[in-house]
């Protein structure tokens, strides 16, 4: 009996031998206790239909959640449910983040982020948590140390086995999951994951030609984004899985056509031989029209090509191509290449054995034996693998092993491909990539430009009232193309936007500046504060938007929508969400620019956050002009504090007011702060200006002031400029 209790069935080759079953039910269900059956020449089915154990849809489980440490999940219960809601609470003296409700949803997982109860133990990385359904080895949280996930009986482990604590605060990789074998990623999640993943691949290559004329992909010898996709078209996927897969692959193709880049394409089907659509080594010597090869993919038929299956011929046939370019363009031409391969596949094969040894052989082409060495820098980032894993038995270990990559997801495991096409569509909207806001380029500093493509946000400000007095000069931060953050107290009373210029790049005129309304630096004069730097805080409108480039972009400020992107935020974000990724210890290392000449130095401080922001802000009383007793007067909420020796922090100089304090989070750059005053000016002294045992600096804390930068940057009733997208909450 073949039937399936409140579900249907269907057949790939009606019923002869080879034909496999395949099982479907309704949202909220899967197949049980087996998902396929093949039809064996005898006759009889693989697995056989069990006369006790009827064949049946079964209502969707989610992953144990009560593995959470140091609290208590509500409701308890043996298992959970579609749709079953449990919340979070944790023990006194621990701080909850991640999400302390969350509902058990039709795709086998849990809404929301992963509970994590948590309290300040000094430690570099912050507590990475357990995911439901998994367990963790590993307590201790400091530099280099590692932890270890696995997964409950009957469940897979998808994504990162390990993560190690950086320096840098953050843990490698991304957070692991738990999947049951009817566990599906939506197409939201992988829209918006993979999304952010290609969306870095096309934005931090520079294009190797700027033009796209009319539907026509031009490439120069020299391209240097290689895109490698392959379509599994044996028994075990169904056709009208195969159809689908085409036409998202053609969606993806047209999509990424507007960008600036110019990718070089090979683009293949796969079963026991490899059936080549285009050739990559075609891009190598001629202009292809695009129209071309969409039309040669539409028009590809199946018929009889399906039989057996052989995955490592696939990556022996992607590795001659990247052999034969690596010949043809040299060396140092072929090492400035980035290489992205997409595969859409089951994972299973039966002939030409295991594809890991080739795999080996392209990662060694492409790392060229840097990876991993002392004192030489990782090639990973030049080689991303994203597995789609489609069909109704999946080999998600075997799969996860071809991966490859840093950051993000690069494995998906889908229910099928109905809604891949618009998940591809979402990939990549019309805006111009360049203009993604924190991206930057790590390049050696001997390299023409350096300075400006890793801080392509920077801006130099000058006041000059008049030829004969004396100037000021502050640093500021673009922020959208039309708008440059500062402090406001780099201007005066009677200052006028012609007073002012601004060069390093964007040498743009100034159409006006807003102040923000509550800075006042005079407000506790009779308090026993001098000067008082509270909302210490301005923009500068130019007159006309900066040309986005390499060397000019904006940088991410919090709260917008463009962050949360930055911050691989999945679904509907917080302002709150983004403050705990990026504040999520009590001692934060951050950084800020310092003036040098014509160029700026990247200097190391740490925010005094929580328990130890007293202390830091104790040592506002030694500033000069501050006769209170009580360093709130002078030191409100919206102030950061770094500085001190505990850790030793670089101090800022006069001149450096204004610039952004700022985290690199995944190669994107995100402003916290700017840079306010300082209790004392270590700078006047030669030699180390690190800073002393009680100096301190203060910065305007961002996510104090959004409601003054949304009031202008996210103003959407005028149309001078376009504004920015705040989160509502």
């Amino acid at each position: 009996k073949i039937q399936i209790e409140g579900g249907n069935y269907t057949l790939t080759k009606k019923l002869v031998a080879g034909s496999l079953l395949i099982y479907h039910c309704p949202e909220g269900y899967y197949p049980y206790p087996s998902l396929t059956r093949l039809c064996q020449p005898n006759g009889s089915w693989r697995p056989r239909p069990k006369t006790f154990l009827h064949q049946r849809c079964k209502v969707v489980e989610c992953p144990d959640p009560t593995v959470l440490e140091y609290g208590n999940v509500y409701p308890p219960q043996e298992k959970y449910f579609v749709y079953n809601e449990t919340t979070y609470e944790c023990y006194s003296g621990y701080t909850m983040r991640g999400s302390s409700m969350r509902v058990c949803l039709p795709n086998g997982k849990w809404s929301g982020f992963t509970p994590i109860c948590s309290h300040d133990s000094g430690a570099d990385c912050a507590d990475p948590g357990i995911p439901a359904g998994a367990s963790r080895t590993g307590n201790i949280f400091g530099i280099d140390d590692k932890v270890k996930y696995s997964c409950d009986s009957n469940l897979i482990l998808v994504g990162m086995k390990e993560r190690v604590c950086q320096e840098s605060g953050q843990w490698t990789g991304k957070e692991p999951a738990c999947y049951y074998r009817h566990t599906y990623d939506t197409s939201l999640e992988v829209s918006q994951a993979f999304g952010s993943a290609i969306k870095g691949s096309l934005a931090t290559l520079e294009p190797t030609d700027d033009t796209q004329e009319g539907r026509t992909i031009k490439i120069s010898k020299n391209g240097t984004l290689d895109i490698y996709i392959a379509v599994d078209i044996s028994d075990s996927i169904e056709a009208k899985d195969i159809d689908k897969a085409i036409n998202a692959i053609t969606k993806l193709i047209s999509k990424i056509s507007t960008f600036t880049v110019s990718p070089n394409y090979e683009i293949v089907f796969f079963s026991a031989e490899v059936y080549e659509i285009v050739n990559i080594l075609d891009f190598l010597d001629k202009k292809i029209e695009l129209k071309a090869i969409i039309d040669d993919l539409k028009n590809f038929k199946v018929d009889e090509k399906n039989t057996g299956t052989d995955l490592n011929l696939l990556f022996m046939t992607f590795l001659e191509r990247m052999s034969i370019i690596k010949l043809r363009v040299g060396e140092k031409v072929f090492k400035e290449h980035q290489h992205v391969f997409i595969l859409f596949t089951d994972g299973g094969y039966n002939m030409g054995g295991s594809p890991e040894f080739t795999l080996t052989k392209i990662k060694n082409l492409v790392y060229m034996n840097n990876t991993g060495q002392q004192g030489t820098q990782s090639r990973e980032n030049y080689l991303d693998i994203y597995i789609f894993a489609i069909g109704a038995e999946i080999f998600d270990d075997d799969l996860q092993r071809l991966t490859a990559g840093t950051g993000g997801s690069h494995y998906f495991r889908l229910k099928d491909i109905t809604h891949l096409e618009e998940t591809f569509d979402d990939i990549i909207d019309e805006e111009e990539v360049m203009g993604l806001c924190g991206l930057h380029t790590v390049f050696d500093e001997s390299v023409k430009d350096a300075s400006r493509k890793r801080y392509p946000w920077s801006a130099f400000i000058n006041v000059q009232v008049n030829n004969e007095g004396p100037s000021k000069n502050c640093i500021g931060s673009l922020v959208t193309p039309q708008f440059v953050l500062t402090a406001a107290h780099c201007f005066t009373f009677g200052d006028l936007p012609e007073h002012l210029s601004e060069h390093n790049t964007i040498d743009k005129k100034v159409k006006t500046f807003i102040i923000h309304p509550k800075y006042n630096n005079s407000a506790k004069a009779d308090q026993g504060v001098k000067e008082f730097y509270d909302y210490d805080v301005a923009l500068i409108q130019l007159k006309e938007d900066v040309n986005i480039s390499s060397v000019a972009r904006p940088i991410c400020i919090p709260c917008t929508q463009e962050t949360s992107e930055a911050l691989k935020l999945v679904g509907v974000s917080t302002c709150l969400q983004q403050e705990k990724i990026l504040f999520k210890n009590h001692i934060e290392r951050l950084n800020f620019l310092s003036k040098k000449g014509d160029l700026v130095v990247e200097k190391e401080v740490h925010a005094k956050l929580g328990d130890n922001r007293d202390e830091c802000i104790s040592h506002a009383l030694v500033a000069p002009g501050i006769t209170t007793r009580n360093p709130k007067d002078a030191v409100t909420d919206n102030f950061l504090c770094t500085g001190g020796r505990n850790p030793r922090d670089d101090i800022a100089c006069k001149g450096d007011s204004g610039g952004a304090v700022f985290k690199n989070y995944d190669d994107r750059t995100i402003q916290v702060a700017l840079v306010s005053w300082g209790t004392m000016d270590v700078c006047k002294s030669a030699g180390d200006l690190g800073s002393k045992e009680n100096s301190r600096d203060f910065h305007i804390n961002l996510f104090r002031i959004v409601p003054f930068l949304k009031s202008i940057l996210g103003n959407d009733t005028q149309d001078e400029y376009a504004p920015l997208q705040f989160l509502s909450s």
